[in-house]
């Protein structure tokens, strides 16, 4: 059939694209994060169970000679390998017990090294370990925000990785109770420190610094993000991870670890406003610098003593005069990236893009829209399964006057096919006069043979878009729908090849076939049966085995787009049927059911 070229032509490049994704990105992701989940849960049930060590079991830091371009910024630190229970012990500390948060700002140094998040967990287990995000540099995967001051001769010690602050007040850091730490130096300066936090997981830190001798002084503040490990999934295509800002006339920076390990440091221009820090899938940890003081954004990644990535900043030099005093705020964002929190940060503290915390991608004009469509229908039905399917519909409706007349000019091609079959036997031998009189036909019946094409290139952009909104935000981490499908975010975990799960045997990666993407393909399969069977063989080959390739190549995408494949499959049987039933056209779809059981007549028949 003339009308299914094009059809299937698209189809075929769908494949392509789809079969490179799974095979490139989707299989390794998947082992990937596997392993990643079961090492953190070995890793935190290892911790949990055992007993906290002395505190000079786990080590000391040493700050080395500052490191990169900006003279004064500190540098390596150095580390013995502990437990974290260790770890935390070696320092006096200030707790921190918010709604969201739970953890320890380190004296030393004033770190915010020990953070863990109430509301996420490494599984789906409810009794698994909370997320731990930042963690004291003795560990492997030491990840903290520090904030400190460069100074001189004539400032004397200032507030740095090794400064042993005083806590006055209250020890607690909650929402309702800031703590305020201080420091005074032998040349008449005095440090204080407010750390506040509100209820989810934005820090301030306020630092006024009171000039008691008789000479003015000059320092600088810096502010750094530093971590020693890189997430086993970061430089995915489809999701950046690592060293990102917003800062000066460069905008979004977005730095993948490979590249800072070959760079080793990237001095973006002085800036006087935005935010960098390094950003995981889920999780982030930024800076946002005074917008007083311009200040010298950088990038880099130090290999000398212990290797570690890092996100800093350090402002012009800031005028003290004797008697007098400066203040200095910055903010510190550490925890999950909600859609709605980041949102809402951005337009309340008037942070310069926040939201491109989130990597929505190339195409954040579909792809953000549709997280909040589906967010919305959420919280009308209770359950992101649920959502998923109401956003199909609407989708459908949106695209549902294209879809229909696509669907028409369908229809009509199938009541015009005896006349393109007559026109075929006529011009079998000339191509050229074939072409012509086919082109002729379709002007005359008003048909458009490229019509059938658009509802799968619809089908695309939406598609990846879902995909897009299921893989990078957290509201979809964990989510479930019913019955065996706890986390929309992951594939089906049901199997085809153990009686999804009945036989004790695990089944391997590739013939991971669950309930889902079967259900999926059988809705494709109906759907491609809507059309009569291409008389050339090698399209009706794609036609029969399109549907499996789809059932093994969606079987490791989320069970979230699954879904909204399958649903978006019956409604379109369903749409189509009306239609043509509509238009007088024949639905194949029984006919050739009933042809699969058929015997099939020998050549000699």
């Amino acid at each position: 059939m003339e009308n299914n070229r094009n059809f299937f032509i698209t189809i075929a490049l769908s494949v392509l694209i789809l079969t490179l994704w799974q095979v490139f990105y989707m299989n390794p992701r998947i082992e990937s994060e596997r392993e990643i989940a079961q090492i953190e849960a070995e890793r935190a049930e290892a911790e949990k169970k055992a007993q906290p060590g002395t505190p000079g079991a786990a080590g000391t830091e040493t700050p080395a000679a500052p490191a990169g371009s900006v003279p004064g910024l500190p540098g390596t630190d150095g580390t013995t390998p502990a437990g974290r229970e260790q770890a935390l012990a070696v320092s006096q500390r200030v707790a921190i017990d918010t709604p969201a948060l739970a953890g320890s700002l380190n004296l030393t140094g004033a770190r915010i090294d020990d953070l863990r998040l109430k509301d996420y967990r490494l599984t789906v287990d409810k009794n698994s370990p909370n997320i731990e995000l930042l963690n004291p540099s003795a560990l492997p995967n030491g990840y903290y925000a520090e904030i400190g001051f460069v100074g001189n001769e004539a400032t004397g010690s200032v507030p740095g990785p090794d400064t042993v602050w005083t806590v006055e007040g209250n020890p607690t850091l909650t929402p309702d109770t800031p703590v305020t730490l201080s420091y005074t130096n032998d040349k008449g300066l005095t440090f204080k420190r407010t750390i506040a936090v509100d209820d989810g997981y934005m820090f301030t830190v306020t630092d006024t610094v009171a000039n008691a001798g008789s000479a003015p002084v000059s320092l600088s503040n810096y502010g750094r993000v530093t971590r020693f490990d890189k997430p086993t999934t970061a430089s995915i295509y489809v999701l950046h991870e690592g060293l990102i800002g917003v800062t000066g006339e460069e905008g979004l920076q977005e730095i993948d670890y490979s590249t800072i390990e070959d760079d080793k440091l990237i001095v973006p221009g002085k800036s006087t406003d935005g935010w960098l820090g390094i950003t995981d899938k889920y999780w982030a940890v930024t800076l946002v610098p005074s917008g007083k003081q311009p200040f010298q954004p950088r990038f880099g990644y130090f290999s000398e003593g212990r290797s570690r990535y890092q996100s800093d900043y350090l402002t012009d030099a800031i005028q003290v005069a004797p008697g007098q005093s400066a203040t200095v705020e910055t903010q510190v964002f550490a925890g999950a990236k909600e859609v709605a929190r980041i949102d809402a940060y951005e337009i309340e503290r008037n942070i310069r893009q926040f939201e491109l915390l989130i990597d929505w991608g190339w195409f954040y004009f579909i792809t953000k829209p549709m997280f909040h469509l589906i967010d919305w229908l959420y919280n009308l039905l209770g359950n992101f399964g649920l959502a998923i399917l109401a956003t199909t519909v609407v989708v459908k409706a949106v695209f549902f006057p294209l879809a229909n007349k696509s669907y028409k000019s369908m229809a009509n091609m199938k009541m015009v096919q005896p006349k393109m079959l007559e026109i075929r036997e006529k011009y079998a031998d000339d191509k050229m006069k074939q072409q012509q009189a086919m082109m002729e036909l379709y002007k005359t019946e008003k048909i458009n043979p490229l019509a059938g094409c658009w509802p799968v290139l619809i089908q695309i952009p939406v598609f990846f878009a879902l995909y897009k909104v299921l893989y990078i935000t957290i509201e979809m981490r964990h989510a479930p729908f019913f019955g065996w499908i706890q986390d929309l975010a992951a594939p089906d975990p049901t199997s085809l090849f153990n009686l999804f799960g009945l036989l004790p045997f695990m089944v391997p990666e590739y013939l991971h076939i669950g309930v889902w993407p079967l259900i999926m393909g059988v809705t494709m399969f109906l759907q491609m049966r809507m059309n009569p069977t291409p008389p050339d063989p090698t399209q009706a080959m794609i036609f029969t085995w399109m549907p499996v390739i789809f059932t093994f190549m969606l079987a490791s995408f989320p069970a979230g787009l699954v879904i909204y494949w399958a649903w978006n499959n019956l409604l379109s049987i369903i749409q189509q049927g009306v239609i043509m039933k509509r238009q007088g056209a024949k639905i194949e779809l029984w006919d050739n059911l009933i042809g699969l059981f058929k015997k099939k007549p020998s050549p000699a028949e």
